[in-house]
């Protein structure tokens, strides 16, 4: 049996319909590499571990399970068992996932299974005397809290896009899991079809740069100056909650306390009183950018560099200086 460091970390990371890596994996290995060994567990679909590895060990993994589902329609029970194998074979100091849907669903689920401790939306790990620790941002960004196990090790879910750390490229070591089905009850999908989004846009979840507009963009019209800054900076675009409920646009670009929460390394705001639940989604962005008429809008107590002044009259001149300097 294949032994592991004794400062393992054990990373999942999950495969999309394509095959892909999933984003965050990155991120994810990135910041095991900081408090240990980076061991990866790949779940696959058949005949996907192979690549899925490979791509695994470029991002930094020391070594690599793969754990390729033998159902691929059954739902959660197959990730919790080779989860719970991984982690007897491994032992590991932490566990670290993705703070994505299924992400979540599988952290959960073995937590309860296994009764271990868990810290959900992580922001950052370290690792003290006794081991590995969470980081979090809570109350929307009002306090930065940390938290971990007093035994076993803690399984941690960790916020997509809040990590800049990477891992150094590492020679492929993978090996096939070993997984004993638990013949638990699992739900079903009978059938699905990927929708393909076109859009040269980043993904707003784990974007490394937003532009976000609010209801001071004045009608779904003018909302469209949030998207050219975003191309011309090749941002993802995201949105306040009253810009969504003015039908701005869709509920899924909003940003926030009941959307999604982005650690962006640039976060610019056009228009945007910054509510604390808005705030309570972007406020661990590293640089963040206000733009709004309003001198006394809460955003400006948060942000690095603020611009009191008509929005119109900003951005296009924003935009125009940008392309200027692309050409040099």
């Amino acid at each position: 049996m294949t032994e592991f460091a004794r400062d393992a970390i054990l990373v999942v990371v999950e495969t999309g319909p394509s095959g892909e890596l999933e984003k965050a994996a990155a991120s994810l290995l990135g910041a095991a590499a900081e408090v240990g060994t980076p061991i990866a567990l790949v779940l696959a679909s058949p005949g996907a571990g192979s690549a899925a590895a490979a791509e695994a060990a470029a991002l930094g993994a020391a070594r690599v399970l793969i754990a390729e589902t033998p159902d691929p329609s059954a739902l959660g029970v197959p990730g919790v068992d080779a989860l719970a194998a991984a982690v007897k074979q491994v032992q590991p100091d932490a566990i670290l996932i993705s703070h994505s849907l299924n992400g979540r669903d599988l952290a959960g689920r073995y937590a309860a299974r296994s009764r271990a401790a868990i810290s959900v939306d992580a922001i950052g790990v370290s690792r003290d005397d006794e081991g590995v620790v969470a980081h979090h941002s809570v109350y929307g960004g009002a306090y930065d809290v940390t938290s971990t196990a007093t035994f076993g090790p803690p399984v941690i879910t960790v916020r997509q896009g809040s990590i800049e750390a990477r891992a150094t490229a590492q020679p492929q070591a993978s090996e096939t899991l070993a997984v004993t089905g638990s013949g638990k009850p699992a739900a079903r999908i009978d059938s699905f079809e990927e929708a393909v989004v076109a859009t040269s846009r980043p993904e707003l979840r784990g974007a490394a740069k937003v532009v976000a507009g609010g209801r001071g963009l004045g009608s779904e019209e003018q909302f469209a100056l949030v998207g050219q800054l975003a191309d011309t900076l090749g941002a993802a675009v995201g949105a306040s909650r009253a810009a969504v409920d003015a039908g701005y646009i869709p509920q899924s670009h909003q940003v926030g306390q009941t959307g999604v929460s982005v650690s962006s390394q640039l976060y610019i705001a056009l228009g945007i009183s910054g509510a604390i639940q808005h705030r309570a989604g972007m406020q661990t962005a590293k640089t963040i950018v206000a733009i709004n008429k309003d001198s006394d809008a809460p955003i400006f107590e948060i942000a690095d560099f603020g611009v009191v002044g008509d929005l119109f009259k900003v951005v296009p001149q924003l935009i125009s200086a940008l392309e200027a300097r692309k050409k040099l």
